[in-house]
């Protein structure tokens, strides 16, 4: 496994970053035992760089593995908070679900926010400064799928890292193309942030492609390391070949069409909006009965389920 800095934040991580998102509640819903163990499984194999956040649910799944755990793990977690108040008491939880004395990295988790998100969120910003300046976080950043907003957090020297959407097919990438996406990335690069990838696999939408998309994303000038949700040992097993650069074969692909879909039951569905709101890629809007989705937009983040009062929102 290649390990590498991120920019100059002094923290090395495992190239391949364990996406814990899809274990959770918001997606395959695994239980604590199991999905811990699968992270425990990677944490053994070489991986020692986690991605979560405060909306994933999964702070239980990765303290079940960091108990059993010895070696050191770098953990990233992110904030939908937008004042000061509401991110200390992001940051606070984390330590104390994770049982842990410090986060090494806290990002404003921003998907679909404007460039503005930096005086809108300032407070929130301020503290994480301040949090990291107590000894409490080592690295902080923005993690977005906006080109704007990548742009804009490379002339912002207190970022330490920076975590955008990319992938192959440009999927999911907001307020610009896949091409300027790039171009941001190594702007950030340039100015000494640390950068990994997210969606890759687009959703699960390029998993029929995934060595080229896998690749494509590593290949990246700035990116140094990739985030992959992962949820069964077979998804690791394979991804922990393609970093090793272990030579595929045929058997080890994993011979699946992604069948994953969001689904709206119409009769629980109020039409509040809450989930339009909340979608980073625009892909809900309203109908006459129910919200509906435009499954072309659509990258399976999961991000609508748990703003729904109503439970008519369901990934199947």
């Amino acid at each position: 496994m290649k390990y590498v800095y991120l920019g100059n934040s002094g923290i090395k991580v495992s190239e391949l970053c364990f996406g814990v998102l899809p274990i959770g509640p918001l997606q395959a819903n695994l239980s604590v035992e199991e999905g811990g163990n699968l992270i425990l499984k990677g944490l053994h194999k070489g991986i020692n760089f986690l991605d979560t956040a405060e909306v994933y649910k999964t702070y239980d799944y990765i303290k079940y593995a960091l108990e059993r755990f010895e070696g050191d793990v770098v953990v990233c977690s992110k904030s939908m908070a937008s004042d000061y108040k509401g991110m200390e008491k992001s940051i606070l939880d984390a330590l104390k679900s994770l049982n842990r004395e410090y986060i090494d990295i806290f990002l404003l988790h921003a998907a679909r926010e404007t460039p503005d998100v930096f005086e809108k969120r300032e407070e929130a910003l301020r503290c994480l400064l301040e949090y990291k300046q107590k000894g409490y976080i080592r690295a902080i950043g923005i993690s977005t799928h906006s080109v704007k907003v990548v742009e804009r957090a490379s002339k912002i020297p207190e970022l330490d890292v920076v975590f955008p959407l990319i992938n192959k097919a440009g999927r999911g990438v907001l307020q610009g193309s896949k091409n300027d996406m790039l171009k941001a990335i190594k702007k950030c690069s340039q100015a000494g942030q640390g950068l990994f990838a997210m969606k890759v696999l687009a959703g699960g939408n390029l998993v029929n492609d995934l060595i080229d998309a896998i690749e494509f994303s590593r290949n990246i000038e700035g990116i140094d390391a990739v985030a992959i949700g992962m949820v069964n040992e077979e998804e690791l097993n394979l991804n922990l070949k393609i970093f090793n650069n272990e030579i595929i074969e045929d058997k080890d692909l994993i011979k699946t069409v992604n069948t994953k879909k969001i689904f709206i039951y119409e009769r629980h569905c109020q039409k509040c909006g809450a989930c339009i709101k909340t979608c980073p890629n625009h892909a809900l809007s309203m109908g006459d009965n129910s919200a509906i989705i435009d499954h072309n937009k659509c990258i399976l983040c999961g991000y609508c389920s748990p703003v729904c009062e109503y439970f008519a929102i369901r990934m199947l």
